[in-house]
């Protein structure tokens, strides 16, 4: 009679660890779905840097393919002109030609390079290489997000299961995942981003 009597009192004790249990759990869960959401938006935002960089250094490669093919005309040109003037007898001629040649070599110099506005080969390169680094770093970002956000999902499955089958086990695998979940968060946010950990 006397177990009797203890076991509504361990049942309740039971009911109210087992309540315990799970709000730790839950607890559990929404954090690993706040970190979860987090990585999700950065690795979107990095996904978006990704894509205008590589657009940026696309258009800059191309505005320095153009400009490299109007410098090479202009030089062909000048080339083109010496000879004709090294033919030519008439001075006043030679005076004009010699005017065009240097205007020519001067325009082939601004193509070649131009500090002001930052539009000849020579800054376009620099331009272009900076906007692919740009979009290496983003990308290497969007990586370790991508990888925080998968361990992030399977952690919730586990903390998820623990509550249905009561295993304990899996919420500490849960919570491992959350871990290295939250370390590749902070390696995409911190970590130098042109060295790839995969």
């Amino acid at each position: 009679m006397a177990g009797h009597g203890h076991a509504p009192h361990e049942q309740a004790e039971h009911a109210e660890h087992h309540g315990a249990s799970n709000k730790t759990i839950a607890l559990i869960i929404s954090v690993l779905a706040l970190m979860l959401a987090i990585s999700e938006t950065l690795g979107k935002a990095a996904q978006t840097q990704t894509l205008g960089s590589n657009i940026e250094a696309s258009n800059l490669w191309s505005f320095f393919q153009g400009k490299t093919v109007r410098r090479t005309v202009v030089l062909v040109a000048a080339q083109e002109m010496e000879t004709l003037m090294h033919h030519t007898q008439d001075p006043d001629a030679k005076k004009g030609m010699q005017g065009r040649i240097t205007r020519w070599r001067e325009e082939a110099a601004r193509y070649e390079s131009e500090p002001e506005t930052k539009e000849g080969r020579k800054e376009l390169i620099a331009r272009a290489k900076a906007a692919e680094k740009k979009r290496d770093d983003a990308e290497a970002r969007h990586h370790h997000y991508e990888v925080a956000s998968a361990a992030f999902q399977i952690a919730i499955v586990l903390a998820s299961a623990v509550i249905i089958t009561g295993i304990g086990l899996l919420a500490w695998f849960s919570t491992g995942l959350g871990v290295v979940g939250l370390a590749f968060t902070l390696i995409g946010l911190f970590a130098p981003h042109s060295v790839h950990l995969f």
